[in-house]
């Protein structure tokens, strides 16, 4: 029954911290802790719902439907073999946002947030031609580099938020071990991609 209970616990990390809510995540950060928080807030849930929609909403119904286009579970899709049309998809989703923000002329900031979340899906895509890497890692990995690199820009001590963002990475990772979809240097590995392109990107 426990042993149940943790595998629930891990599937329910593993939903409710998809890679996809990283570029949402990374908006909120900066709308919380820079001079972007004097935005209207109409125009700042505008910013937030376009986001969801081309990088968690889009990328979500697509992959569910090509999921059940070839009958495959959710365990099964985690195949190394199998991930690949999911990460054009994702890819193709992220650099639609990246191209509309650009269009609409959105700050320069916040568009550096998607760039960062499209080439760490690009790493990614491209190691799992070989190796199998940990893309909920490397999305929390993302997420703590992006925060120091706004620490820097924006002068404010991120240690607080920083213990947060690396608690959840621990259990993000740790589901993923549960689960056996990673092992721990596919976790380890996804978490430093993840990381040094959130720091290079928004730096």
């Amino acid at each position: 029954m426990k042993e149940k209970h943790i595998i629930l616990a891990a599937k329910v990390i593993s939903i409710v911290f998809t890679p996809f809510y990283l570029p949402l995540l990374g908006l909120v950060l900066l709308f919380a802790l820079s001079h972007l928080s004097m935005l209207p807030a109409t125009f700042k849930l505008e910013v937030l719902l376009l986001v969801y929609v081309f990088t968690a909403l889009l990328p979500t119904l697509f992959i569910k439907l090509y999921r059940r286009m070839q009958g495959w579970s959710r365990i099964d899709l985690g195949q190394k073999e199998r991930r690949m049309v999911p990460y054009i998809i994702s890819i193709a989703c992220y650099f639609t946002c990246y191209y509309v923000m650009n269009r609409l002329q959105f700050p320069r900031f916040m568009s550096n947030i998607l760039m960062a979340a499209l080439m760490i899906q690009l790493l990614c895509a491209v190691i799992n031609i070989w190796w199998k890497i940990s893309t909920h890692s490397a999305a929390i990995g993302g997420v703590a580099g992006a925060l120091l690199a706004f620490s820097a820009i924006f002068i404010f001590n991120p240690v607080k938020w920083l213990s947060l963002v690396m608690i959840v990475a621990g259990l993000v990772g740790t589901s993923r071990m549960i689960l056996r979809q990673h092992t721990l240097e596919q976790v380890v590995a996804g978490f430093a991609v993840g990381f040094i392109v959130g720091l290079t990107f928004i730096g």
